[in-house]
């Protein structure tokens, strides 16, 4: 088949959604079928993809935020699927509007819910509405990483879309990149780590990813007594400064290292390095991709009870589920796992057991031909 991604955000730009299409691309064409990935130029770098797959990077005439708008996606043809990974706010609507013009079949990876504060919320508001719910319905399926998602998602309340909509797609893991063998030694000594209980974070910094709820885990972390506790936060964006901000009147900057964007080739290690990784998010996270990476490495995890993640988290089994924005539960469980090197192995144990089970691109790139065939047969 010839198959087109259709994505705003891809490598060199690290967050959920590109690196999902990322992966589902080089999956895809490792099957045999010929892939093209069709994203924005932001940032506005060069970059170095594999040679099985065919990158096209736009420049957006415009961009709010990670909305770049992308008419030369009007032009897209001759595909025998096109897959959409939304919300893709300016490109959901060429896609439309080009199934109209050329009976173009596709297909919509739902990613996450979204939400804007103040003012623009209620103009939001109008276009779940209007656009959204034209895109949605005019697709052939929508895609979520769990049914629990899917069903507790916003399309299901704003456009009305039935159960039998979705298709469960997973997102996967690169399991022999991510294990738990992989030597912290030039890590630990480089941050200084050695002895350390070393927490983790990790998430784009930015207002995009406001939901992420850094700020709960500041907080808590504030409030964790544990001699020798660090916290490491792995990620960038614009509001990085106010997160160090919070930092400082919290009184914990020495002890909360920011190591801003991490390389690639490095992020496995880091994990590695961890006692634990949370992922504190306070609404919108429909899975959490970084989960399965500590999961892979042998890391316990904690996290919010949120649909859709709550599928990765086996409660009190892998890792721990607390409420959002809970600082005293989270400051509990984090104080529990730290001090419990039984139940800290056993839950990193369990987790890279559930990654090598369901988790790996490789099944659920041939999940998603399957649903592909199904759609152009």
């Amino acid at each position: 088949m010839r198959i087109a991604q259709v994505s705003a955000t891809f490598p060199p730009y690290m967050a959920g959604t590109g690196n999902v299409c990322y992966h589902n691309a080089i999956e895809l064409a490792k099957l045999g079928h010929d892939v093209t990935v069709f994203t924005s130029r932001y940032p506005d770098e060069d970059y170095t993809y594999p040679d099985s797959i065919t990158v096209k990077r736009y420049k957006p005439w415009f961009r709010i935020g990670n909305a770049p708008f992308l008419p030369q996606l009007l032009g897209l043809r001759g595909f025998d699927v096109i897959h959409l990974h939304y919300p893709f706010f300016f490109g959901g609507e060429m896609i439309y509007l080009l199934s109209k013009l050329t009976k173009q079949k596709y297909i919509i990876s739902y990613h996450n819910d979204v939400t804007l504060p103040g003012i623009i919320d209620p103009f939001l508001s109008i276009y779940k509405s209007t656009c959204m719910r034209l895109i949605v319905k005019n697709s052939r399926k929508v895609c979520t990483s769990s049914l629990d998602f899917g069903i507790n998602c916003e399309l299901t309340s704003i456009m009305g879309v039935s159960n039998d909509c979705f298709a469960e797609i997973p997102i996967g893991v690169d399991a022999d990149r991510f294990n738990p063998s992989i030597d912290t030694t030039a890590i630990k000594s480089r941050h200084n780590l050695l002895g350390k209980k070393v927490i983790l974070f990790v998430g784009a910094l930015d207002k995009a990813h406001y939901f992420k709820g850094l700020e709960y885990l500041l907080d808590s972390f504030a409030g964790l007594d544990i001699d020798g506790a660090i916290l490491l936060i792995i990620g960038d964006g614009d509001l990085k400064g106010y997160y160090q901000d919070l930092s400082r009147k919290l009184g914990i900057l020495d002890r909360v290292i920011f190591l801003g964007k991490v390389q690639n080739e490095e992020l496995p290690k880091y994990y590695a390095t961890a006692d634990l990784l949370v992922l504190p998010s306070i609404k919108i996270e429909s899975f959490g991709l970084v989960l399965l990476e500590a999961m892979a490495c042998g890391k316990p995890i904690i996290a919010s009870n949120l649909p859709g993640v709550r599928t990765v988290v086996d409660d009190g089994l892998n890792g721990f589920l607390i409420e959002p924005k809970d600082c005293c539960d989270l400051i509990t469980k984090m104080r529990y796992l730290l001090e419990e090197d039984g139940v800290k192995e056993s839950f990193g144990e369990a987790g890279r057991k559930k990654v090598e089970e369901k988790y790996s691109w490789g099944k659920i790139g041939e999940e998603l031909e399957r649903l592909y065939f199904g759609l152009v047969g």
